[in-house]
């Protein structure tokens, strides 16, 4: 004689919506597959409007603005300028990375954006941006030292 649990009979009035009682006496339930959504620090307005800033600027001044946002460890010059070395044209690039959960923004920029971008016209976008990020709001921050950046470094030359 074998040994277990016993069966009990279920009501199947008693069973919640998605569940039905097998022709085995078993319960079979359907549950709502929620896939894990990723947190972003963006909504989609907000990605619309830093995308846009991003294009205008690149568009107006002729350099490669990008903005990296993440970790960037106890080196984060070293890392910033790894990033900013690994773009297609360095030379021309500007990259403004943030990590938020570090507080540190690095600004790098290649020669001909250096040539075009002062220190001073950089650390004062810094100080925007750090303004904007301790009220909280990241996005319009990054927007708000996009377009210092883009005025500092003027209008594309003209070839």
């Amino acid at each position: 004689m074998a040994t277990g649990k016993t069966i009990v009979p279920v009501d199947p009035a008693t069973l919640p919506l998605g569940a039905v009682v097998t022709n085995s006496g078993r319960v079979s339930a359907a549950k709502m597959y929620e896939p894990h959504v990723p947190e972003v620090p963006f909504t989609p307005s907000q990605l619309a409007q830093l995308d846009e800033a991003l294009t205008l600027s690149s568009r107006s001044t002729g350099l490669d603005f990008s903005v990296y946002l993440g970790e960037l460890g106890s080196s984060s010059r070293e890392r910033a300028e790894e990033l900013h070395g690994s773009t297609e044209r360095p030379s021309h690039h500007v990259l403004v990375a943030v990590s938020p959960g570090e507080r540190v923004v690095e600004v790098v920029t290649g020669e001909e954006s250096h040539r075009r971008i002062p220190d001073r016209g950089t650390k004062l976008a810094v100080m925007s941006m750090v303004a904007s990020f301790k009220e909280g709001d990241l996005a319009g921050g990054l927007i708000s030292g996009l377009r210092m950046l883009t005025d500092q470094a003027g209008s594309a030359p003209r070839s």
